[in-house]
């Protein structure tokens, strides 16, 4: 299974960024999609996660109300909108594929990962 993340780049506060994960090797529907983030000398951060159908999701509590998830399953695609954007945002953003049937935001259980995608928001 393969996990590509694109998307990221610079952006001023207060705007908005989409990135988008493609998943190929294997059925993407059957996987839980999350989205983490690191900062420079921080830990990984769960931002978001999305269950097969799409029909829940889970946010961290740093980007509740301003990111939103989706997936379109038949593009083996994930997608984070990323909206009313603050320096403290700026991180390298990994997506993840999860082979289980709950939503979770801890790190250990994703069984994929992607490259990452570097997110820069300037004041």
């Amino acid at each position: 299974v393969q996990l590509q993340a694109c998307g990221g780049g610079l952006v001023q506060a207060g705007g908005s960024l989409r990135l988008s994960c493609a998943v190929s090797g294997r059925t993407f529907s059957v996987y839980v999609m999350g989205w983490f983030r690191q900062a420079p000398g921080k830990e990984r951060e769960f931002v978001a996660a999305i269950n097969r159908s799409g029909s829940s999701t889970l946010y961290g509590d740093s980007v509740k109300g301003r990111f939103t998830i989706s997936r379109d399953n038949a593009k083996s695609t994930v997608y984070l909108q990323m909206n009313r954007m603050k320096p403290e945002d700026t991180a390298v953003y990994y997506c993840a594929a999860d082979y289980n049937t709950i939503l979770t935001n801890n790190a250990g259980l994703y069984d994929y990962w992607g490259q990452g995608t570097l997110v820069t928001v300037s004041s």
